[in-house]
């Protein structure tokens, strides 16, 4: 039976449809492109088949409604996918499954993503998202400034709770672990966590709020247990690294009842889907995504401008993923990082706004004064674009910032 695909012209019902953005490169007319998608991921396949019915193919079929130069917009009916709570894996199954090795397309990639109101229904979101991170940290207005330490690997729990420290110091509110350190020999969980918790309580006994996420990344059978273990040694925030655990493992983390902090979601691995601007995943689902299942904290990118791979517009639409407000979630505290140092932070500011979150590793341990100096040289980057004065003039009165300025430049 020939039933076709296209219904350009026709618009969706977004209430009953998950709709998806695809940016196809083909040598093939775009509505074949197109529809060969749309029918691999709903009721199609290669050739016709006689078990395909009509009521079926009108009920579950994938609809191509659009397509604008070598952009498709398909619509998948909301009953094509799962009624299990949350059930990510099986909508990526769909959105992001076999097209991305169709014949017919030399590449896909898959650029943003609508949910109905009764599938966002199915996810919690946010424990406490951007709001209830401020309020811990007491800290209502300014943009959030932290460190990761560095190096990566390598440093003992007693080094690692140091350097947590003289970041503190420094006047940083946030920290956390690399995205490759979780439970290694020379750096183990349990003792790690047990140290940090020390230091970050010396710091408030001494008037300065401070939260590090301790990196739970682990098997999908073990997370939940991971996380309890470092919340029950002193953990104040957890971390994820959402595409190698998987975005069942944040939903798993997020709402479990017994795991009462926030949850920091790492992006480790995805420039293996969202570098090639003609194929993959877009960073944008991801952010939806991770959003849905429970992030208290996001990466989102640094605007283009640090060590990693991306641009100012893409990113901006990832912050603005995050506090969107016509899905029902608490907002996300989004989170840029990567090659960042003091002299980024006001183009940051202005591009993102004062609801970020503001990280630096080697911007913090590469300072020449060491650690303390570098996270001071951070904490004052923060305040002059805050208070709106150019870091150059305040960096006149504020020596470890003048340090930074001088070593990495001003962009």
């Amino acid at each position: 039976m020939d039933y076709s695909y296209l219904h350009l012209g026709e618009k969706a019902d977004p209430d009953d449809h998950v709709i998806c953005v695809y940016r196809i490169t083909t040598k093939l007319p775009m509505e074949q492109a197109a529809a060969s998608l749309a029918a691999e991921q709903s009721t199609g396949t290669w050739t016709g088949i006689s078990t395909l019915e009509r009521d079926i193919f009108e009920r579950y079929g994938g609809r191509v409604t659009d397509i604008d130069g070598n952009v498709a917009t398909v619509a998948f009916p909301k009953d094509d996918f799962c009624m299990d709570i949350g059930a990510v894996p099986q909508i990526l199954s769909i959105i992001a499954g076999n097209l991305f090795g169709l014949h017919s397309i030399d590449k896909v990639r898959l650029e943003n993503v609508f949910f109905p109101k009764s599938i966002r229904d199915e996810f919690k979101g946010p424990k406490f998202g951007l709001a209830g991170l401020r309020r811990i940290l007491d800290r209502p207005e300014k943009p959030l400034v932290g460190t990761i330490v560095k190096p990566k690997i390598g440093l003992s729990p007693k080094d690692t709770a140091r350097y947590v420290y003289e970041s503190g110091k420094g006047g940083l509110t946030n920290s956390k672990d690399d995205e490759t350190l979780v439970n290694q020999k020379f750096c183990p969980l349990q003792d790690r966590t047990v140290a940090i918790a020390e230091v970050l309580d010396q710091l408030e006994s001494e008037g300065h709020k401070m939260v590090h996420a301790i990196n739970v990344s682990t098997s999908g059978h073990k997370i939940i247990e991971a996380a309890e273990n470092a919340q029950a040694w002193g953990a104040k925030q957890i971390m994820v690294d959402v595409l190698t655990t998987g975005f069942a493992a944040v939903q798993a983390l997020a709402e479990d009842p017994s795991i009462k902090v926030p949850i920091h979601v790492h992006r480790t691995m995805h420039g293996a889907m969202t570098r090639d601007p003609l194929h993959g995943i877009a960073m944008l689902p991801i952010a939806k995504l991770c959003r849905m299942c429970g992030a208290d904290a996001l990466h989102v990118g640094t605007l283009g401008i640090g060590k990693m791979e991306g641009d100012s517009k893409s990113d901006i639409n990832n912050i603005d993923a995050c506090f969107d407000r016509s899905v029902e979630y608490k907002t996300v505290m989004p989170v840029c990082s990567g090659g960042v140092y003091p002299g980024l932070i006001d183009k940051i500011v202005r591009a993102a706004g004062r609801d970020v979150q503001i990280r630096a590793g080697g911007g913090v341990a590469g300072h020449p004064g060491g650690i303390r100096a570098g996270a001071l040289a951070m904490s004052q980057a923060v305040d002059a674009a805050f208070f709106g004065i150019p870091l150059d003039e305040y960096a006149a009165t504020h020596n470890e910032l003048r340090t930074a300025l001088d070593m990495w430049g001003l962009k």
